[in-house]
């Protein structure tokens, strides 16, 4: 009698899976949480050509998610043909490069129909409506059903099919802020589509956001949207951007370096309509802004990228939340050389909020109203008031004022210097108001920017190691170091093979001092595996140009005399990015005349 061997392991067997097990096992790429199922159906009715949708949840989706549009439509015929995989309206197969559409994978609605409870009603023009219904990947017979227009997609109990997916999902809360923040980005994507988003948990159906349809032309329509979703402050502290190179448009708005945030959760990156999280785009943002921005404050923007569909993958990614170019670097200098021309553009410009806090941290915290109605004074009242406050007013030391007579403030932006508080402070009169200058923070910024001109049109100084030093490293990373050896060479560091899995590093930025050289190219190859782009090197050198021009500027405490004053006003007016210091502070604050009217109740 022959035994089996327990020492051999039964072999397994292949076997193919079900239907349904397939398509939940596709909803777990396509549907993360509700926000996902949100995307897809809302990303379907832009497809349709929908003007007008509307989304209902409720208990932040996990039990209702409704989409409503006025789009085309589906025939009663096409819609069991919807709810199988593969199918789709949006390509032919034949060229899975040249993309127009949102959607074009023809996952959502299986997946959706797989995990949970869905029905699709829709009617399309000169026909009537019908309805199908799927739960748990079980399809129903088509139905005549009641609709005007459009579809309506209703999805109830996600996850119900898989429940331990269910498990996973955060508060209905966070799953609810997860939908609107899906919502906004695609109503910036499209300015010419009303989008409605209504909560209807308990029964109770309130409008969590609304934005109507914009007009005029792409650029005017866009600004209104913005000013909808991101607010009136980002609005009136944004520069438009609009640039073109090698195929690729740039376009969009990108705030002041004044008007920034703690984190990067006001960033939004668009590749031909369609809302992405890209980290090459994301890094190319945070480079352009690299140098008006310290490292714990993060730029706001909404940037559109533009290009033929033959250009871009966007079949990377199964949720299609990243794409691929085919030219990745082009696509990085556009959106950083753009950026930082519109912020250069700018000129001394500062945001608008920073006025508004300084007025804030003004206005006296007041229970009651306030009665400002006095009887008027007498004339002889009036002159004593005035010679008992004018002899103290001169005996004030922090406040120097000029002798010499006011210089015109006609059209000067910042104004005529009229003061110099507190050693620090210049007090400027406009046309409309006052500016207070932060004497060091400004005059730091203008030393700067020298220096970073004097460095663009002299390059960077090297200094040669009178021994070089050798830096093991594999040959995939001497390679990559290799291919940006003469961007490194004009930044002061000089590079060359060294034979097998060495490089010799013969000269480095003067300006650096003594450096590890071996600890600086692992820097460099950190980034260049994160980013695909370093500027390590040249963030470095910068840092070290801002830590000079700190040093070299007017000290606070300095007593400055009224032409050195006007001077710096009128350097700053010419001088890019003087609106913030080389750490993303405002170097001035604006102050309106009406503004300070008001804090006195004048107006």
């Amino acid at each position: 009698m022959i035994t089996a061997d327990p020492q051999i392991k039964p072999r397994p067997l292949i076997r193919q899976l079900d239907e349904a097990a397939i398509n939940r096992i596709a909803a777990g790429e396509v549907l993360e949480r509700p926000a996902s199922a949100v995307k897809e159906l809302v990303e379907n009715a832009i497809d349709a050509g929908a003007t007008r949708i509307e989304v209902v949840i409720a208990d932040g989706g996990k039990t209702l998610i409704r989409v409503t549009d006025d789009g085309c439509g589906i025939s009663a015929e096409d819609l069991p043909l919807a709810l199988s995989r593969h199918a789709t309206s949006k390509i032919d197969g034949s060229d899975l490069l040249n993309i127009n559409s949102f959607g074009f994978r023809g996952e959502a609605l299986p997946s959706l129909g797989a995990v949970g409870r869905l029905r699709i009603t829709s009617r399309v023009s000169g026909a009537d409506a019908a309805c199908i219904n799927v739960a748990g990947g079980q399809v129903s017979a088509v139905k005549p059903a009641a609709l005007t227009t459009g579809t309506v997609v209703e999805l109830r109990d996600i996850f119900y099919a898989t429940p331990a997916r269910l498990k996973f999902l955060r508060t209905d809360r966070a799953e609810a802020q997860a939908i609107g923040d899906v919502v906004k980005r695609l109503a910036m994507a499209e300015p010419f589509i009303s989008f409605i988003l209504r909560d209807a948990t308990g029964g109770d159906s309130r409008v969590v956001f609304r934005t109507d349809a914009e007009t005029g032309d792409l650029f005017d329509a866009l600004h209104g949207r913005l000013r909808r979703v991101l607010g009136k402050d980002f609005a009136e502290n944004a520069l438009a951007i609009d640039m073109e190179r090698d195929g690729f448009h740039l376009t969009g708005y990108a705030a002041l370096p004044t008007y920034s945030r703690g984190a990067a959760i006001a960033q939004f990156l668009f590749v031909n309509g369609r809302p992405v999280r890209d980290k090459m785009l994301l890094g190319a943002l945070r480079a352009a802004y690299m140098d008006v921005l310290s490292r714990d404050r993060h730029p706001v923007a909404a940037l559109f990228v533009t290009c033929d569909p033959t250009l871009v993958d966007v079949n990377v990614h199964p949720a299609k939340a990243e794409v691929r170019f085919r030219e990745p670097g082009v696509v990085r200098g556009l959106i950083v050389s753009g950026l930082r021309h519109a912020l250069a553009d700018a000129g001394h410009r500062a945001s608008t909020t920073v006025a508004t806090a300084t007025l804030g941290a003004m206005t006296p915290e007041t229970t009651t109203p306030r009665n400002y109605q006095m009887e008027r004074p007498s004339f002889s009242a009036m002159s004593m008031t005035f010679q008992a406050q004018a002899p103290g007013f001169a005996e004030v030391p922090s406040a120097r004022i000029e002798p010499e007579a006011p210089a015109p403030t006609n059209h000067l932006p910042l104004g005529a210097a009229r003061a110099q508080v507190h050693e620090n402070y210049i007090i400027a009169q406009t046309e409309t108001g006052i500016v207070i200058v932060d004497q060091h923070a400004a005059h730091e910024r203008l030393v700067y920017e020298k220096l970073k001109q004097q460095m663009t049109e002299n390059g960077v100084a090297a200094q040669a190691l009178l021994i070089p030093e050798i830096v093991e490293l594999s040959a995939t990373e001497i390679a990559q170091l290799m291919e940006i050896a003469d961007d490194l060479g004009r930044l002061g560091l000089t590079l060359e093979p060294f034979g097998g899995t060495a490089i010799a590093v013969r000269e480095t930025p003067a300006i650096l001092g003594e450096v590890n050289a071996a600890n600086m190219l692992r820097d460099i190859l950190d980034e260049l595996a994160d980013q695909g782009h370093s500027a390590s090197l040249q963030s470095k050198i910068e840092a070290i140009l801002s830590r000079v021009s700190c040093h070299g500027s007017i000290r606070s405490g300095r007593r400055m005399q009224g032409d050195e004053m006007n001077a710096l006003l009128r350097e700053m007016e010419a001088t890019p990015l003087s609106g913030q210091c080389n750490h993303g502070r405002p170097t001035y604050v604006e102050l309106k005349l009406a503004d300070i009217e008001r804090l006195f109740g004048r107006t």
